[in-house]
């Protein structure tokens, strides 16, 4: 029996090994929880393949990005004895929640996440849209409650799958007993949403092309060519002003990384060109890069390690996430 008061607080966030991760998943993310691992008791980065596969892969292509997706949470500085990261896929724990969890839910709940719907509109298959991306939000949800997560960091277009994992978690809880932890969602105050370069109206995506992305295994020589293309507009003073979209956008960045306040970074840049922005940004990518994407390629080189590391982040998932799925089988009344 899983007695919730004594847990201690978890924080759990994923990222799907779809496309090569970008600048945005990192300043927005993976920087994030890099920060977060020191805050809570337990810290748990799982790459969710499964999440990957509600859209169609090439099978080659998602082995190696499974692959490329966790080697760079762990170059980033996520720490494999402080956290744990593992593959979702690895653990069947994961799906087997999620069928418990289908049972309460409904498809009214689930057709109204906006995701789905934005996605929808956006395929292009001639076979129609696939189950599981109807359902994947309660995969999210199964993922949140195996490790009794606490707070859930997410995107603001990944906060109504938190809000609709709360509603589960409360409806399970009223119907068969305290089980689950009701999650909180929260999100990083700077860089959640880095945009596109070359639309700032739009988040940066690894879906759509990559001219106005930078992926985080580019070469410097690639950064500066796609800093430079950077849409900005026809003023020349370098302010913070939401309303001046492609300029705040870099500047955003720019603060994430430098860690220097809106007011020093608006002193430095005094007199000073887009120009020297767009310069002096991509040296700052570069060299935040540059460590990471030689620790990658490490990793890459070297997968009997990477495989070693996340063997054993998965044995120390499973001793929490069995204890979850035994419980809430027993709540259900199965045998």
């Amino acid at each position: 029996m899983i007695v919730l008061a004594c847990m201690k607080k978890v924080v759990l966030s994923g990222i799907k090994p779809s496309g090569i991760p970008h600048l945005g998943n990192y300043v927005g993310a993976i920087s994030y929880w890099v920060g977060l691992q020191n805050q809570y008791d337990q810290a748990i980065f799982p790459v969710v393949d499964l999440h990957a596969i509600t859209v169609p892969q090439t099978p080659k292509v998602l082995t190696e990005q499974t692959y490329l997706t966790a080697a760079i949470i762990l170059a980033s500085g996520i720490d494999p004895k402080r956290s744990i990261i593992f593959i979702q896929s690895h653990l069947p724990a994961h799906s087997e929640l999620m069928w418990l969890l289908t049972t309460i839910s409904t498809m009214g709940e689930l057709n109204r996440m906006t995701q789905y719907k934005d996605k929808i509109q956006k395929t292009s298959s001639t076979e129609g849209v696939g189950v599981g991306l109807f359902t994947y939000p309660v995969l999210m949800a199964a993922d949140i409650f195996l490790y009794q997560a606490n707070v859930v960091p997410v995107g603001e277009d990944q906060k109504q799958h938190v809000e609709l994992a709360r509603n589960l978690a409360e409806r399970f809880n009223k119907r068969f007993g305290k089980t689950f932890v009701v999650p909180e969602p929260i999100l990083r105050k700077e860089g959640a949403r880095i945009m596109d370069l070359l639309d700032p109206t739009k988040k940066m995506s690894k879906s759509d092309t990559d001219s106005g992305c930078i992926l985080l295994t580019d070469s410097p020589e690639v950064i500066r060519q796609k800093l430079m293309r950077a849409v900005t507009d026809s003023g020349t003073s370098i302010k913070f002003d939401p309303n001046r979209k492609g300029l705040h956008n870099l500047l955003i960045i720019y603060k994430v990384l430098s860690g220097k306040t809106e007011s020093q970074i608006e002193k430095h840049f005094a007199g000073k060109g887009y120009r020297e922005l767009k310069r002096e940004l991509a040296e700052l990518i570069i060299a935040q890069l540059s460590p990471i994407q030689k620790q990658v390629d490490r990793y890459m080189k070297n997968k009997k390690r990477l495989d070693a590391l996340l063997k054993d982040g998965a044995k120390r998932a499973d001793k929490i996430a069995q204890k979850t799925l035994a419980d809430a089988k027993h709540k259900i009344g199965l045998i």
